[in-house]
């Protein structure tokens, strides 16, 4: 082959952007297309962590740096299935890697879980992260708030609600997310899991977290705080969760703060039902929760010891788990809700765990939609890194497409035949500008747009 390989990579998330520095790091030289359904790339850096989380969003300068260089074009706003084909990559590219992460909510398995003050995280999360495709506004009337599960979203859901919308304005939300975080009314907040201290999926520094906002109390029960022999034995091999409960250790045995707002972590304790009333619009809305009270079984499990309580509050938010979309034409496990593949590999099957199911040529996946949404920044690079070795492994070996119009310019004339007002990194730089503009005005460092075709015309420069 005396031109470089072409190849497609769905998705500018971390999953998207890290498996693109993989294939430009190898020996191998290639040319790569990063195509994003958003105005602006990123996704989940963008789109998925709280705005109180600088430290994190710095993860965006190490991704600038990848898509800085010369092999790698950005086009945005465009969407796969709809925009852009795979048959119409499969005549420009000699593969593809689907890094579609995940944006849906997995469902609470809970009676009551139909009612309009119920939640799933990712909803709120798009909102106050001004993702365009979510709502433009949201009921924060609640005094008292549920949220369900143990997980760093539950944190970050958690501590917005917990948060006044004063404290939330020094960093990048939009004006419409501020206007809304004003009229929050929550005074407690909830978190309830149903396992114990050393099942929680925290990690320490978001936990910690919690308690920095002078307006937060975080309080843990002490009879919460209990470890079964498998639970010590998880302390012992994990330095992250002997962290995790030390850190709850410390919230249980402390003087009071006496801040305005509390915030709540629950352990042993299982959701299983949502209460409601008719109000006087009458509909049935939500006001409270009943958990059943959880207790280690001595097998290393736990069983319900028939003990019931009911949680007065107005909402509930079940932070239970991202859920992965299918994407058109592409195999799809719809029991893990992830594309169907083998160490990457997309696999011709609905179940990626069928082992005679043989490889599909040139398709490849990485990312939450490869694996579920687990694991931290360096899942996310591994799975990038054994994804590419086996793209380029393929390859090597003449698995590939056999591409018709493998020509640079072909696919931007491919996307201006069909309409489509794609979108470059240069837009992306003249976006970043405009946000950055917008927030200096107030003294902030960004402010974002939240308007989809506000951000196309802030790319253009217009």
């Amino acid at each position: 082959m005396n031109r470089p390989l072409r190849v497609a990579v769905i998705g500018s998330g971390p999953a998207g952007v890290y498996a693109s520095d993989a294939l430009m790091k190898s020996s191998t030289d290639v040319e790569v297309d990063l195509f994003e359904k958003m105005p602006a790339p990123f996704g989940l850096i963008r789109y998925g962590v709280a705005p109180d989380h600088p430290r994190i969003k710095g993860i965006i300068m190490a991704l600038h740096r990848v898509m800085e260089k010369p092999e790698l074009r950005l086009f945005s706003n465009v969407e796969f299935g709809k925009d852009i084909t795979l048959d119409e990559l499969k005549e420009h590219y000699d593969a593809v890697i689907f890094a579609t992460g995940a944006v849906g909510d997995r469902a609470l398995p809970t009676p009551g879980a139909d009612l309009p003050e119920h939640f799933g995280a990712g909803e709120f999360v798009g909102f106050y992260d001004g993702n365009p495709l979510f709502e433009r506004t949201w009921d924060l009337s609640a005094e008292s708030v549920a949220v369900v599960g143990v997980g760093n979203v539950a944190l970050d859901v958690s501590r917005i609600l917990a948060k006044t919308g004063e404290e939330l304005h020094v960093t990048e939300i939009p004006d419409n997310v501020y206007e809304v975080l004003k009229t929050n009314k929550a005074k407690e907040v909830h978190v309830f899991g149903r396992r114990g201290p050393a099942q929680a999926k925290f990690t320490p520094l978001e936990l910690k977290e919690l308690d920095y906002s002078p307006n937060v109390e975080v309080v843990v029960d002490p009879r919460d705080i209990d470890y079964d022999s498998a639970s010590e034995i998880m302390r012992r091999n994990s330095k992250i969760t002997d962290q995790v409960c030390t850190i709850l250790e410390n919230y249980a045995i402390r003087e009071p703060k006496n801040a305005p707002h509390k915030l709540y972590i629950h352990f042993f304790e299982s959701p299983v039902e949502i209460l409601s009333e008719e109000g006087a619009d009458g509909q049935q809305h939500v006001v409270g929760l009943r958990t059943q009270r959880m207790e280690y079984d001595g097998a290393g499990g736990l069983r319900p010891t028939g003990e019931t309580t009911d949680w007065k509050v107005g909402a509930v938010y079940s932070a239970v788990g991202y859920r992965s979309d299918a994407l058109p034409g592409i195999p799809f496990d719809n029991v893990k809700n992830v594309i169907s593949n083998v160490g990457g590999r997309v696999i011709e099957s609905d179940n990626t765990e069928d082992e005679a199911a043989e490889a599909i040529t040139g398709l490849y996946t990485t990312g939450w939609v490869r694996r579920g949404p687990v694991g931290l920044i360096g899942n996310t690079k591994g799975d990038a890194n054994e994804a590419v070795a086996n793209l380029l492994a393929d390859a090597a070996e003449g698995k590939k497409f056999t591409p018709s119009k493998p020509e640079l310019s072909a696919v931007n004339e491919l996307l201006a035949s069909k309409g489509i007002d794609y979108l470059d990194w240069e837009g992306w730089h003249k976006l970043d500008a405009a946000e950055r503009t917008a927030g200096e005005a107030e003294g902030r460092e960004r402010k974002k747009y939240v308007e989809w075709d506000e951000m196309v015309t802030h790319s253009k420069g217009e």
